[in-house]
């Protein structure tokens, strides 16, 4: 399933704690990070709910 999600990021880094909050929830899952527009689709077979979950955990809360 293919999720996008609108988060607070500003640079490479939180685009590297995104991705790794998402992968270490499902290793499998495909990340596509767009920083001018601050979004993260994500393609994972875990539901949306988990993963926002593991992204509010690392302190990206979906908006």
């Amino acid at each position: 399933m293919t999720y996008k999600f609108q988060l607070a990021m500003a640079c490479g880094g939180c685009a590297k704690t995104v991705t790794d909050a998402v992968l270490a929830l499902d290793p499998q899952a495909q990340v596509r990070i767009d920083l001018p527009a601050k979004t993260a689709q994500v393609d994972s077979g875990k539901t949306r709910e988990e993963l926002a979950r593991a992204l509010s955990a690392a302190g990206y809360a979906p908006a």
